[in-house]
């Protein structure tokens, strides 16, 4: 007789183990699982308790032998610094696993769960999984350091602007909120006719300045001064000044361009008004419509200055206004604005309605002025202007009235705006009481003006309830599509309160 077994049949054996005799599958140590690990620790060597170094100015951990780097709980970055803490020990054996155990963010705490394996007696292979705690310990980076030292810089931007108001300033804090320019900063320190930014490193000053360049019509100057020297090692220590200087006209503001620059734009008027200011001054003429841009390097190459200083805007009201259908162009003229209708209208001062003086003029307001609207702008006729540009053209060419903008209710205005802006915390010194009125104007242009509104971050105000777009005076108001939710995280990753360079 014959047996004859299918060898998809056949069961490996069981041996019993040397040491505690349970039956167990063969392996090349003879010993079960539970003996084995009894007698061998593969763990052995490696530390179940490590210290890590965190700054909590910075958010950053410490990365020996000198770098501080950024990492958030629970990610590969903070997972890959902690295992390169126990590098050495780790190349002893095979790691298979590494994750995180979660731990409360406040606790000052992280755990690091393990899986290794190792070979041991005989060639046996056993795996082990632990547990490994990592304390947290606060730490003030170098960086930090020079921080709160409060002295300590080795480059500073000034940037300057040669005007008596600050709505170029407000919409640059808003553009360098918008792209984190300010983060890089040590300090920030405002005086009366500019900013001061503090840094560093040279470096982070020269990205500042390519960034201001890119932003709005300016011109700079670099220089540098000698601090310490070391003959030995051939090394210099510098501190670098960067001067910026931005063009002194602002939005709102009444210009007489030079003859040749105006022919040059297309053979414009000399008298513009400047509608805003971005990486170029944004010219309109009055009396055509036509606009014009011109940028830092042209400004520099042919100068102008405001006729008018912004308190001396009066208030007129509309008596009669016309829209001026046909209008004959010049040859050679430059780009009509499809956002403005041209308007000739009949005015007189609010504080002269018990006189019969009225002026007349063209104005790019057509598309918004009634009878009755107040509007303010310049009276140029008795205006003592003093400019060379201005001294030398025909008087006809001068028009008595220049009109730069609807009015509105300034305080239903404030009470109804339901959006608000984030300004840089800076050091503030000699501050004057007209810069709120001015303030309040740069919340009113952005409001008015769409293209600089779209360059700004717009935060909702959950404090005033949302209301229609457009009031009883047809004064224009932010959509609530335009607005981001304000976001506030007041905890960093050791639950401790984190700084930041913006206050509300």
């Amino acid at each position: 007789m014959e047996y004859l077994t299918d060898s998809a049949d056949r069961t490996p054996g069981h041996i019993l183990c040397c040491e505690c005799g349970v039956p167990i599958s063969p392996n090349p140590a003879n010993i079960c699982v539970a003996c084995l690990r009894s007698k061998v620790d593969i763990s052995q060597g490696i530390p179940k308790q490590v210290s890590i170094s965190f700054c909590k100015q910075c958010q950053r951990y410490f990365q020996p032998p000198g770098t501080w780097v950024p990492c958030a709980l629970e990610s590969r970055e903070l997972l890959a610094l902690c295992l390169k803490r126990i590098k050495a020990p780790l190349s002893k054996v095979r790691l298979v696993d590494a994750g995180f155990v979660w731990t409360e963010p406040h606790s000052k705490r992280l755990k690091v769960k393990l899986t290794i394996q190792k070979e041991v007696m005989n060639g046996a292979i056993l795996q082990q999984v632990f547990v490994v705690d990592y304390i947290v310990q606060p730490q003030m980076c170098g960086d930090c350091h020079r921080v709160e030292a409060k002295d300590f810089w080795k480059a500073v931007v000034q940037v300057r602007q040669k005007t008596l108001h600050k709505k170029t300033f407000y919409y640059l804090e808003q553009l360098i909120l918008k792209y984190g320019m300010h983060q890089n900063t040590l300090r920030i320190k405002e005086i009366h006719d500019g900013l001061d930014f503090y840094y560093s490193s040279k470096q982070h000053a020269q990205k500042m300045v390519e960034f201001l360049q890119c932003t709005v019509p300016c011109r700079h100057k670099a220089s540098q001064r000698l601090i310490s020297q070391d003959i030995h090692s051939n090394t210099y220590n510098y501190k670098s000044t960067f001067s910026v200087e931005i063009v002194p006209i602002c939005k709102d503001n009444v210009v007489c361009l030079s003859p040749k620059l105006a022919q040059s734009l297309g053979n414009m008027n000399q008298i513009c008004v400047c509608i805003r200011v971005t990486s170029a001054i944004h010219l309109i003429d009055p009396n055509t419509l036509q606009v014009a841009d011109i940028d830092g390097s042209t400004f520099w190459s042919h100068p102008f200055n405001s006729l008018c200083h912004p308190k001396q805007l009066e208030e007129f009201i509309v008596m009669e206004c016309s829209i001026v259908r046909d209008l004959k162009r010049s040859a050679g003229a430059g780009m009509i604005s499809k956002k403005h209708i041209l308007g000739e209208v009949w005015v007189q001062k609010t504080s002269e309605m018990n006189t019969d003086k009225q002026y007349f003029c063209r104005t790019h307001l057509g598309h918004l002025l009634n009878p009755g609207d107040l509007v303010l702008g310049f009276d140029l006729a008795n205006c003592n202007l003093n400019d060379e540009h201005v001294n030398k053209m025909n008087s006809d060419r001068v028009p008595d009235v220049v009109l730069i903008k609807k009015n509105y209710d300034r305080t239903k205005r404030q009470r109804r705006r339901n959006w608000k802006l984030k300004e840089l915390a800076r050091d503030k010194e000699n501050m004057d009481t007209d810069d709120e009125r001015q303030y309040q104007d740069f919340l009113e242009d952005l409001e008015e003006d769409e293209a600089i509104r779209k360059n700004v971050n717009i935060y909702r105000d959950s404090t005033i309830p949302v209301e229609s777009d457009t009031d009883d005076e047809g004064a224009p108001r932010i959509s609530l599509a335009e607005m981001l939710e304000d976001l506030h995280i007041s905890q960093d990753a050791t639950g401790e309160e984190g700084e930041s360079m913006m206050t509300q």
